[in-house]
């Protein structure tokens, strides 16, 4: 279906662990649809546990995308996402099935709904090296800090731990004189997105935390760490930082306790959770919200054939 000369694509946001995953896979199997991921943690082959990935039973024959695309040192920058992330969705199309673009990534979501023309900016290599140093020297989060002074909403797409990211925003920054966020120019949205959301309240999606967090210790997530430093994964790459792993690995080395762990991948969750909200506002106008219940897939399906019904 078209609107204007444009593709549908459907699109479910919304905070990790609030449920986006099984309401997805229940609506495509409805409109014969097909998922692609936008979440930046499930494009990491052996980093399954630990990321929540859907197995192959939970996808119930639903095709996913953009799931297990790389090795957990390779580097997906956003640009090389969008691209992969518009041929994913213009090949769904071209079979004649209904794509959902489904995720927690903030800036995965509003790369594709906004149209964003990411700006080709060759790597100073020299400077990356002296930010890269002064990053080591005070800390990623301390180095954090200094970005989120200089450009508050670039920093917002970052995890404070990633001092791979936090380098490339200060080193785009220093290099151009401009706001790393403000050289992302907009054009249209290649499609007519139907956008909608899952909201859960705050307490209750912190327990929906709590209880994932310790299932994923149960189901193994501390072997899972260990079998990827044992295949050669430095535990400094960027992957290995997103929580939990970063945590994990802290266990491993005698750092923390497991208990410890545990509170610290809990507590870095949460803030997560709250800094997700930045990117998935419920006054957005474009985001039509539904709060987790018993009807929740029934009540979206609902708003999805009324969606399409008037742009046809």
């Amino acid at each position: 279906m078209t609107v204007n000369g444009k593709p549908t694509l459907i699109v479910i946001v919304g905070s990790t662990a609030v449920g986006k995953t099984s309401a997805s896979i229940r609506l495509a199997q409805r409109f014969d649809g097909e998922i692609v991921s936008a979440d930046s943690r499930l494009l990491y082959r052996g980093m399954d546990i630990g990321t929540a990935k859907p197995t192959e039973e939970e996808m119930e024959g639903v095709p996913h995308h953009l799931i297990d695309v790389a090795a957990p040192d390779e580097n997906w920058s956003l640009a090389v996402y969008q691209r992969r992330a518009y041929q994913a969705i213009d090949a769904i199309h071209a079979r004649g099935k209904l794509p959902f673009l489904v995720g927690g990534t903030g800036q995965y979501f509003r790369a594709i709904i906004e149209g964003w023309q990411i700006p080709p900016q060759k790597p100073d290599y020299r400077l990356r090296e002296v930010l890269q140093q002064w990053g080591q020297a005070i800390g990623s989060e301390a180095l954090y800090e200094r970005l989120e002074r200089l450009d508050k909403r670039a920093a917002a797409a970052i995890e404070p731990r990633n001092l791979r990211r936090i380098v490339r925003a200060l080193e785009v920054i220093f290099k151009t004189g401009e706001r790393f966020s403000d050289l992302r120019d907009r054009q249209e949205c290649h499609y007519h997105p139907i956008v909608l959301g899952i909201d859960r309240p705050r307490e209750e999606l912190y327990g929906r935390v709590d209880q994932r967090i310790e299932m994923m210790f149960e189901q193994g997530w501390v072997d899972e760490v260990q079998v990827l430093l044992n295949a050669g994964y430095s535990g400094d790459l960027p992957t290995m930082s997103a929580i939990g792993y970063g945590e994990i690995i802290q266990y491993l080395q005698g750092k923390i306790t497991y208990n410890e762990a545990i509170t610290l991948i809990k507590r870095n969750t949460r803030t997560f959770v709250r800094r997700q909200a930045n990117w998935f506002k419920t006054d957005d106008p474009r985001i039509t919200w539904f709060t987790a219940g018993e009807n929740l897939v029934t009540h979206m399906e609902k708003t999805i054939r009324r969606r399409l019904n008037e742009q046809s």
